[in-house]
């Protein structure tokens, strides 16, 4: 896919130190974005690359597409939602991560 934007540049990565949540959270602003629309969401940002490892680059579109929910309250609850969705995916490689998912 042609990306709008180099995956590892300013807008995207950031030279590879920013991968999977933590690009998606630099494009939500916690105190005006919320209540969270999740169709205006992906209408925007949708075809932005979202680097998942060293080898992989999906688009925010594909990350959300496993998100049931129309709309997000707060933060802590889109995050939550946005990791369960990555880890069903296949889009989460963290060593460990079983460890810290619980019943919320």
């Amino acid at each position: 896919m042609d990306w709008p934007h180099d995956p590892d540049g300013e807008e995207g990565s950031e030279g590879r130190r920013k991968y999977g949540h933590a690009v998606i959270a630099k494009k939500v602003d916690e105190e005006e974005d919320f209540p969270l629309d999740v169709a205006a969401f992906v209408a925007e940002y949708g075809d932005d690359p979202v680097r998942i490892d060293s080898e992989t680059v999906v688009s925010v579109r594909d990350v959300f597409e496993g998100v049931d929910e129309e709309e997000f309250a707060d933060f802590t609850t889109l995050h939550r939602a946005l990791g369960e969705t990555m880890r069903e995916s296949g889009y989460w490689f963290y060593e460990g991560a079983e460890e810290f998912v619980g019943d919320a």
